[in-house]
Formats: C-alpha cells, sequence, structure tokens
C-alpha cells in the first residue's frame, strides 16, 4: 500500500478551518466591491486644471536663456578688466579670426596709433568676424572704452583711462 493517505488535508487544526471560512467569504466580497467601485466610478478632473494660469504653468519652457547681465548695469559701469575677460578674451586671447591677440604688440601698434577714439569708433561699428560692440550690446561707449584701454595697455600702449560720464543732472521743479 501506498504511504499517501488518501483523504488528508492541509488544515490542520480548528483554528486553521475557521480562517479558511472567513477568508472564503471575504475574498469574493473584497474582489465583488473593487469591481463595483470600479465600474461605477467614472474619472473626474480637477476643474481648476483647465484654469488659464494651470494650462499656462504647465506649458512653461524648462529653461530659459538669457543674455547679458541685468544685475550688473544697475551697479554701475563694468571695469574694463572686467568686460575684458567677460567677452574679449574669447577672440583677442587666441587671436580667433585676426582679432589682434593680448600683448603682441606689433599687430596692436597699427590701432593705438589710431587713438583712442579710432579704436571705439570700430568697436562699435564692428569690424570682420567682430560683431558690434564685441558682441555685448549692452555695454555702454564709456565701457567699451575701458576695455579698449586695457587691452591696447596690455599690449604696448599707454592709454589713459577715459573719464567717467557726467549723470546728468537733476531738475528743479
Amino acid at each position: 500500500m501506498s504511504e499517501h493517505a488518501e483523504h488528508s488535508s492541509f488544515i490542520k487544526t480548528p483554528q486553521q478551518l475557521i480562517v479558511v471560512v472567513l477568508l472564503s467569504f471575504l475574498v469574493p466580497i473584497i474582489g465583488i466591491v473593487l469591481l463595483v467601485s470600479l465600474v461605477l466610478n467614472q474619472p473626474s478632473a480637477d476643474p481648476s486644471a483647465l484654469a488659464p494660469e494651470a494650462v499656462a504653468k504647465r506649458l512653461q519652457p524648462v529653461g530659459r536663456v538669457e543674455f547679458g547681465a541685468a544685475a550688473a548695469a544697475a551697479s554701475g559701469p563694468r571695469s574694463g578688466e572686467d568686460i575684458v575677460k567677460s567677452a574679449c578674451l574669447a577672440c583677442h586671447q587666441a587671436g580667433v579670426a585676426n582679432a589682434p591677440k593680448i600683448g603682441d604688440k606689433a599687430a596692436w601698434g597699427p590701432r593705438i596709433k589710431t587713438g583712442l577714439n579710432g579704436m571705439l569708433a570700430v568697436a562699435i561699428k564692428g569690424k570682420g568676424a567682430m560683431p558690434p560692440r564685441g558682441g555685448v550690446a549692452d555695454l555702454s561707449d564709456f565701457e567699451l572704452s575701458r576695455a579698449i584701454v586695457h587691452m591696447a595697455n596690455q599690449s604696448g600702449g599707454s592709454l589713459k583711462e577715459p573719464a567717467a560720464p557726467k549723470a546728468p543732472a537733476a531738475k528743479g521743479k
């Protein structure tokens, strides 16, 4: 005969029997309740989700590109060295597109002979690959001339720092 009992069950104790009976009633009831709630509940959108402000907020670009430094303009004119570091070195350090390298006395000599006003006129209009105002549209003539003086003096020139423009006089009543 076989050792396997034909009429054995995994339920061995009365506690196991009670748990199995309760689960046999609860599991189908919970399943039916969840199925009914799925069928009867309609998905609903938040009414404020279609408001113009909410739509605009969802459609905002991920990032922004801003040119120029608005905070620097408010703090007064920038120094020539700061302007050269932020804008001019990109081309004038390596001599990109025939830009005279800073420190190259031979390349800067003829330019220095034209004087600050001559170099300023060229820088304002742009020349060759150099865009007007060196590509920094918010530079004032005073700031641009400070940058030119800084580069020219490092390249053998002895130009004098330009005087700051006078503030407009306040009008009386």
